[in-house]
């Protein structure tokens, strides 16, 4: 009778060869699939260029996330841990070309979805223009800036479940979340006929669809997965790297002026409007998360410098074309001051998200969500109408709840076809061994934890 680990060996090879042929699949129909790429349009040049730039902007800030999060696990998982955020950039990048940029921006579907069918395999997709989304653009530049959105988004959500998840499982999950989490939440949002569109939902650069969505993700992720031994043990979480947290958190501050001013879609005031919203509000959001700190008793750490610098940034993302300088900056005291307490309040409580991700991105999307309708200089609380902030209320019932639960059903799933969490020998020994028999061990010594 074969033993477990030979077990998990060879679910882990029929996975992986599995993955392997539909791979090498999708690769030869895209080479035969009888798709048109239109030709044409007299575009702005320095709008091009700024797009250009806006794209490879937000796609650093995935290198930047691993860095980010790499810093903050023990020396065992380091390497995993940064691959699980790498890996999504070829993952998501195949799944949008074949079929994930259709189902997001695709002829709709009762305003929940795109049609399949409408831009499979980038079919209509070229350097023309569109005739009703970024018009401005060449249409394929525009599925190119909207593919960094996706491939971050199921990055984020590995912060929750490091430590302890199988990979071929988070490949999967990667897939699937991709496919039918993701893609129907940027259809609602931001296809003209998406249903949060139509209601005047405001998300200007992904506070619902990014963030909210990977927070609620990774709690469902941290709960189905179960608490690392560690954690019931109540060993308490060191920081292994502080400088490589320092440098992500440098990356994404960087990254996210293409993440919130590129989603103007255009060089012109609005941007301008988004870069220096985008900035106040990390900045005030850094400094007030230290200053709660030292109220509370506690010393100024480098690492909850760089987290509060994050959740600013995640709490104006829905905000940031919407919004005066002085809302912005007050929206990163907010979400700091909330984020910092709901980080306290975890640590007190069973559930084991490794690194905040629901505090931190879940709980800064919902104050950000929210504090776009209070403060939108058109619609908001502080003009005297209330529509926008009921509609805001709403969707996030419908968001939380849809990404909580379906993500917890694409868990339950994958487990079924592969194990998703790893053995206990394989948690001891650490995931870059287990997984991917890679470390960081110089001369048969590692980093201290």
């Amino acid at each position: 009778m074969k033993s477990l680990k030979d077990r998990l060996k060879n679910n882990s090879r029929n996975i992986s060869i599995s993955i392997f042929i539909i791979f090498i699949t999708l690769s030869t129909l895209s080479a035969f699939y009888p798709s048109e790429h239109p030709e044409g349009g007299t575009f702005d040049a320095g709008t091009i260029a700024f797009m250009l730039s806006a794209s490879g902007l937000v796609l650093l800030m995935t290198p930047g996330l691993s860095f980010f999060y790499g810093g903050m696990v023990n020396a065992r998982s380091i390497i995993s841990t940064m691959l699980q955020s790498f890996v999504a950039l070829g993952i998501v990048s195949l799944l949008w070309y074949v079929v994930g940029f259709s189902l997001a921006f695709g002829d709709d579907i009762y305003g929940v979805i795109g049609n399949p069918g409408t831009f499979l395999f980038f079919d209509g997709v070229g350097l023309a223009a569109h005739g009703r989304m970024a018009t401005g653009l060449p249409f394929v530049l525009f599925a190119a800036f909207q593919l960094k959105f996706a491939i971050i988004t199921p990055a984020l959500i590995t912060g929750s479940f490091a430590e302890r998840v199988r990979f071929w499982g988070y490949v999967i999950f990667v897939c699937l979340f991709s496919l039918l989490i993701y893609c129907p939440l940027a259809h609602m949002t931001w296809h003209p006929d998406g249903l949060f569109f139509k209601m005047g939902v405001l998300d200007f650069a992904g506070g619902t669809v990014v963030h909210i969505s990977a927070g609620f993700a990774a709690l469902a992720g941290a709960m189905f997965l179960g608490r690392r031994k560690s954690h019931i043990e109540q060993k308490g979480h060191t920081t292994v790297n502080v400088p490589y947290v320092i440098l992500g958190t440098g990356l994404l501050w960087f990254g996210w002026f293409g993440f919130n001013a590129g989603s103007a879609l255009e060089s012109n005031s609005l941007a301008v409007l988004a870069f220096i919203n985008t900035n106040l509000a990390s900045a005030s959001a850094m400094l007030a998360w230290m200053l709660f700190d030292i109220v509370r008793g506690k010393k100024v750490s480098a690492v909850g410098a760089c987290v509060a610098a994050v959740v600013g940034l995640v709490a104006i993302t829905p905000a940031a074309g919407y919004v005066s300088f002085g809302s912005s900056l007050f929206i990163g005291v907010v979400a700091a001051i909330v984020c910092n307490l709901a980080v306290h309040w975890k640590t007190k409580s069973d559930l084991d998200d490794t690194l905040d991700v629901f505090p931190c991105h879940g709980v800064g999307g919902i104050v950000g969500m929210l504090l776009t309708a209070v403060f939108a200089t058109e619609g908001g609380l502080i003009t005297g109408q209330t529509t926008l902030f009921l509609h805001h209320l709403l969707a996030l019932v419908l968001v939380s709840a849809f990404t909580f639960f379906g993500s917890y059903l694409l868990y339950k799933l994958v487990a079924t076809f592969t194990p998703l969490r790893v053995t206990e020998e394989e948690e001891a020994m650490g995931l870059d061994i287990s997984q991917h028999e890679e470390s960081v061990f110089l001369q048969g010594k590692s980093f201290s934890r």
